[in-house]
């Protein structure tokens, strides 16, 4: 299994080397960062997906048994998921800030600088729809499926792990490591991969769209061109996000409640962390996804 993520990682950095090789020097198109946009979603999902999909096909894997969760399950579900987010984030800030100290440098936001550059339908249709689907499809779905029979414990913390190394920056790592986590538990409970992909589609929608005219109005704000509207807004999305971080710390308190059934928690290994983790293509993965995170961090 940790060959077949290394092989999909690799995959996700060849295939743009070979689409800008294909291209060559064009400037307008190449400096694009619209453009960088589309080829960045075909290389990460749209090609090396069937190759993933192919490999882990032949892994053993087992169907989840299928729950619904009514509208205000979903809801609490939603509000932890937007805490972990802001917990992680801010843990990665912190992180990036030390590091940044140390070396003397600022360390950039790679996805931040897309989102805020790049067109606004772009943002709408690739980050906040097709890269949820096809990540929880990559890192729930078929890693979970795969690995429930070695205990959910193991399973989360292997699609918590594998996502967060694969966004390949730190800025990033702390709250994909997070909600990874509580993703796959989400699945895990439900047996449904609607539900995790509906929560990380709510997420992006706040950060790559919502995010985009809240700072529009504050940009209004503090160059006094704003309008009531711009207050009101900024005062309503302000609201919400308080109640949001009220209702999450509080699902975040009540983890005692979240259990799974007992079949969904059962372990076929002696030592499931060690045979997860300390194995060839596992450690070959985690190499070469931390080196991903250094490049980025201390080379670009």
């Amino acid at each position: 299994m940790g060959f077949n993520y290394l092989i999909y990682a690799i995959c996700t950095i060849v295939f743009p080397l070979i689409i800008f090789n294909i291209i060559g020097n064009n400037s307008e198109i190449v400096g694009n960062i619209n453009f960088s946009l589309i080829i960045s979603a075909i290389c990460n999902y749209i090609l090396p997906f069937p190759i993933l999909l192919f490999l882990m096909k032949k892994l053993e894997h087992e169907k989840l048994e299928k729950d619904s969760l009514n509208i205000t399950t979903f809801l609490l579900y939603f509000c932890i998921s937007f805490t972990l987010m802001i917990i992680g984030n801010m843990i990665g800030l912190a992180v990036t800030a030390l590091i940044g100290t140390a070396i003397q440098s600022d360390i950039a936001n790679p996805i931040q600088n897309l989102i805020n550059s790049s067109d606004i339908m772009l943002n709408l249709i690739i980050i906040s729809i097709i890269g949820p689907i096809f990540e929880e499809l990559i890192f729930r779905k078929l890693l979970v499926d795969r690995t429930i029979k070695y205990g959910a414990k193991i399973s989360i913390i292997l699609s918590a792990t594998l996502f967060g190394l694969m966004h390949g920056n730190l800025n990033q790592f702390f709250y994909a490591f997070l909600l990874g986590g509580f993703f796959a538990y989400v699945y895990m409970k439900t047996g449904k991969i609607i539900y995790p992909i509906l929560l990380h589609i709510s997420l992006n929608l706040m950060g790559s769209v919502l995010s985009l005219f809240v700072i529009e109005s504050a940009d209004a704000l503090t160059q006094g061109a704003y309008t009531s509207f711009d207050i009101g807004f900024i005062l309503i999305y302000v609201l919400i996000l308080i109640l949001v971080m009220i209702f999450g710390l509080y699902g975040l308190t009540q983890y005692k409640k979240a259990k799974l059934t007992k079949i969904k928690t059962k372990i076929e290994l002696t030592n499931p962390i060690r045979t997860a983790f300390i194995n060839y293509g596992m450690a070959c993965y985690i190499g070469f996804t931390i080196l991903l995170i250094i490049y980025s961090t201390f080379i670009l």
